[in-house]
């Protein structure tokens, strides 16, 4: 049986971005340039001017930004470091307190626990696309930016339908994939395929800066790959890593603990097969998945009777939803 509140998808709602850096202000771009109503806020003026004067609805007034999005029912998009976000769940809840609420925060718990104290009553429905560059701000900007990327829309048993597809076509507007993951599932992941690659990749470029003007002479693509990520700003790098800091300890420990036993078969049995093979393996398996053919999710429909529970499972075995 249907939920009868969410039979059938809605054309999007407008959309209001606050922050416009590299993901909030490529995600205005993307939908204003497909005919879709989007406006959005900045604290820097230098942004709301450089936004403005490329022929995008930006402004640096916050409460009149919300007010706007009040008035014209549209969904509220946090696109700020989950370090700032506080004092704009706080406006949303006084002057938007109706909006449908979501996010592109890397991390899902900590961004659910400050819209739980800050706004109990809001309509959240979280989000986090996969894409990016180790460029920020509005100049690094790119309306492709999410084209084929795969954007988590959180999905928990409570999660109403309506308010999920609202989210979710939002996302495939953008030329994006949905996956549905509970928020848990979804912090756990990204520990291991995201906050980690920043540590390892800090500690590659550490190292090889550390050697010598020789090492970094010589340095090409291994080097040039592996330490991608740590051109980033190191405080969004820390803002993601320390918001996830339960699940990054964990993923963490566990590659420690893998660098420890090849150091010591390296040391007694002049080998590093063990770590080697099983990188091999899983870099394989991740080239097969994403080069395959995406498979979607099936057999259930937003809205159905345990329709949460069926698109995790499905997310599980690595399908999307397609709308």
């Amino acid at each position: 049986m249907s939920d009868p509140n969410t039979a059938a998808p809605e054309p999007l709602p407008p959309v209001c971005v606050l922050g416009l850096g590299l993901i909030g202000g490529s995600l205005l771009r993307v939908l204003h340039d497909a005919g879709h109503q989007a406006f959005g806020y900045n604290r820097s003026t230098q942004t709301v001017d450089d936004a403005v004067r490329d022929g995008y609805q930006a402004s640096s007034d916050l409460d009149a930004t919300l007010r706007r999005a009040a008035e014209s029912d549209a969904m509220i998009v946090l696109a700020t470091p989950v370090t700032t976000i506080e004092p704009l769940v706080s406006a949303i809840a006084d002057l938007a307190p109706d909006a449908l609420l979501t996010d592109v925060i890397s991390v899902k718990q900590e961004v659910a626990e400050i819209v739980a104290r800050l706004h109990p009553n809001a309509r959240y429905v979280g989000g986090h696309p996969m894409a990016g560059t180790s460029r920020s701000g509005w100049s690094a900007t790119d309306p492709s930016l999410f084209v084929d990327a795969m954007w988590m829309v959180t999905t928990d048993d409570a999660t109403p339908a309506r308010d999920w597809l609202a989210v979710a076509t939002m996302a495939l507007a953008t030329g994006a994939r949905v996956v549905p993951a509970a928020a848990d599932a979804h912090d756990r992941a990204v520990a291991a395929i995201s906050h980690l690659p920043h540590l390892t990749a800090a500690a590659t470029a550490a190292v090889g800066a550390g050697e010598s003007g020789l090492a970094l002479r010589l340095a090409a693509g291994s080097f040039r790959d592996g330490t991608r990520v740590a051109g980033s700003a190191p405080a969004l790098q820390r803002a993601m890593v320390e918001a996830n800091r339960i699940a990054v300890l964990n993923v963490l420990s566990e590659t420690i603990d893998r660098l420890i036993a090849a150091r010591d078969d390296l040391r007694d049995k002049g080998t590093v097969e063990v770590l080697i093979d099983d990188g091999h393996r899983a870099r394989i398996a991740y080239e097969e998945m994403a080069n395959g053919a995406v498979k979607a999710i099936t057999g259930a429909e937003v809205g159905d009777d345990g329709w949460q529970h069926e698109f995790r499972r499905q997310a599980h075995a690595g399908r999307v939803w397609v709308g």
